[in-house]
């Protein structure tokens, strides 16, 4: 038997029925579409969807305000899920496809999993060159839509009709795989998308795709096993691998066996509540003053589920020992290989258990765990400290964080991106939760906050948890996307969103002080005769997000802050609580190092300087290149 639909129909009916399983939990994969409507989408998607709210479990159209936005949304909604769920994002042909682009990098670089469905143009050809069409002299087959090849993990465009169904089979593939998601782009020519098809029965079946949890490989953990037991100073680095996984439990019974202490990236803070006997913090380039002198010693450190970014091994400079080993367990075994470890391509908690299991017996000294716990005592002293400092006139960032971070309830979630937020977070946010803590990192981009807090909270709600969603965003990162407060608002979403106005680009510009660049272009000022060294550009920040209909209190305090972050707990509309601070105020920092290179020349006395601290710096980077354990003991 066969069903006469569109193209599009067919996509839509077809995504209605995508269950995913995991441990027995089996649900709907999609969880609905966000979309912006042009002359690429409208007859074709726009139409699909709209037939979709006249039929019981159609697929749910939610309406956004910017495309690259919408992507961040569903990022958000995913991550928040644990990759078990997520959204398709359809957008026009031209400008409103490449605007997804960014979103595209995001998904990727993060691996979670998002379905994008660009307009493009005519497959036909008939009516070249379409409104918005990019016309490349060198083939006919190119359009901007091409510009997500290499930001998606997979990549197709539907020119016929008959090919859909293979497209689609494929695109899940990815989407549900934990070693391969990332973004999937399926380019759809407009008039394909209106084409009718006699489309087989089978095609809108319900299907099931099971998330599998690999464990290890026998010899593989045999070996890893061994190592680990001879080290004196071994270290947890906790990924986002754990918290997808779901495998805090697991990591909490071996450390608790092991005593070994458990340092955190940005995507797995959280894998341990920040009070558990041994969690040590942030590690990295914003890592705490525990965990980087515990990495610094560490002889064995075992990653799980982390990709091992430059901030997480401060431009491989914090695993200091002279022939510190590595086991990196991870479901990606391109993730696995990496810093010459050895692999243990597995889930993350089936890989945590089979290590408790090979490591039975095996504990550190005590004199290590009265260490670990020193370090985190005094740096949890430290934090403290900066939370209660009340610095005149402005209060300075880490006193804000401290009392989001006191008023809010240990469910609820904190929301950040970019700009100095993210690493001052990383060392001073107290975690309570798995979930508690979302802090887009990988591709750290400008704008995501409240459209990746949006996605949070639709996540929270489909869920039924109770968790308040507090996004924590600059000015810089503010004005760079705000307009998803009006989808918030439009969807009835309660967001908590504390915007910190500090006149710039203030994480640059401290960066660029430490380079010798002296803050050049990063503070918001009129311009005068040598550059923007002017007054302060008189910019309401707080009239703006209450023109997008948000309710907005203005504070200037922190005892006010506290009181407005109250308030806003207790309202049921999205809330901007507006505050300034000081940016010239530092957040207390370990002494790791972030390699950006300075100029090797200059006639600025600054960068000169900078250059000489560069060089000094660079001579402490490692390659770890120590072959393995078996290859060096072998004559």
């Amino acid at each position: 038997m066969t069903v006469r639909l569109t193209v599009a129909q067919a996509l839509v009916r077809f995504l209605e029925q995508q269950y995913v399983e995991r441990d027995g939990d089996r649900h709907r994969f999609f969880a609905g579409c966000f979309g912006i409507f042009g002359h690429g989408n409208v007859a074709g998607i726009g139409q699909a969807l709209l037939e979709a709210t006249e039929r019981d479990g159609g697929l749910c159209y939610h309406q956004a305000r910017n495309e690259q936005a919408m992507v961040h949304t569903a990022v958000g909604y995913a991550r928040a899920k644990d990759r078990l769920q997520a959204y398709a994002c359809t957008s026009s042909i031209g400008p409103g496809a490449t605007n997804m682009v960014t979103g595209a990098a995001l998904a990727t670089i993060n691996r979670i999993p998002v379905l994008l469905l660009p307009g493009d143009i005519f497959a036909t050809r008939v009516a070249n060159p379409v409104l918005q069409e990019l016309e490349y002299a060198g083939s006919l087959d190119v359009s901007v839509n091409d510009a997500f090849r290499p930001v998606s993990r997979y990549w197709d465009r539907i020119n016929r009709a008959e090919q859909l169904p293979s497209a689609l089979f494929a695109a899940m593939r990815v989407l549900t795989d934990p070693a391969e998601t990332g973004a999937v782009t399926l380019a759809l020519p407009q008039d394909v998308q209106a084409e009718a098809h006699e489309w087989p029965e089978e095609l809108f079946a319900e299907r099931v795709w099971h998330v599998a949890r690999p464990g290890p490989e026998p010899t593989a953990l045999a070996r890893a096993a061994e190592l680990i037991r001879t080290a004196k100073r071994p270290l947890v680095v906790a990924g986002g691998g754990v918290i997808y996984s779901g495998a805090s439990q697991a990591l909490d019974h071996l450390v608790s066996a092991t005593g070994i202490p458990v340092a955190e990236t940005q995507a797995g803070k959280g894998s341990l509540p920040y009070d558990h006997p041994h969690a040590v913090g942030a590690i990295g380039a914003t890592g705490t003053t525990a965990a980087d002198q515990l990495a610094e010693r560490a002889d064995v450190v075992i990653g799980v589920g982390t990709r091992y970014s430059d901030f997480t091994t401060a431009s491989r400079t914090v695993f200091a020992a002279e022939g510190v080993r590595f086991v990196n367990l991870n479901v990606t075994a391109f993730d696995a290989y990496k810093l010459s470890a050895l692999p243990l391509v597995a889930d993350a908690r089936e890989g945590l258990r089979a290590l408790e299991g090979a490591l039975a017996g095996y504990s550190v000294d005590p004199a290590y765990r009265d260490e670990s716990a020193r370090l985190t005592a005094e740096w949890d002293g430290i934090v403290q400290r900066a939370y209660d400092e009340r610095h005149e006139p402005l209060p300075a960032q880490a006193e804000v964080i401290g009392a989001v971070n006191e008023t809010s309830r240990p469910q609820d979630v904190v929301v950040c991106a970019a700009g100095s937020m993210p690493g001052d977070l990383h060392k001073l946010w107290r975690t309570r939760d798995r979930k508690g803590y979302h802090v887009e990192y990988g591709y750290s981009c400008m704008g995501y906050e409240i459209a990746g807090g949006l996605g949070v909270k639709l996540a929270a709600l489909d869920s039924g948890e109770d968790r308040d969603v507090y996004v924590m965003v600059g000015d810089g990162s503010y004005l760079m996307m705000s307009s998803e407060l009006v989808t918030a608002v439009a969807e009835g979403v309660k967001l908590i969103v504390v915007l910190v106005q500090n006149h710039g680009f203030q994480s640059i510009g401290a960066l660029s002080e430490s380079l010798g660049s002296q803050r050049f272009g990063t503070a918001y000022r009129y311009r005068s005769d040598v550059g923007f060294d002017g007054d302060r550009l008189p910019v309401d920040l707080a009239a703006n997000a209450g023109s997008l209909g948000a309710d907005v209190i203005a504070v200037r305090t922190i005892d006010e802050l506290a009181d407005a972050l109250e308030k806003a707990r207790a309202a049921t509309r999205t809330t901007v609580v507006h505050i300034e601070t000081d940016p010239m105020v530092p957040a207390p920092d370990s002494p790791a190092w972030w390699d950006v290179p300075v100029a090797e020349v200059a006639s600025v006395d600054t960068t000169q300087e900078a250059r000489a601290d560069y060089d000094k710096q660079k001579r402490q980077q490692r390659h770890y290149l120590a072959p393995s354990m078996r290859e060096r003991d072998e004559p």
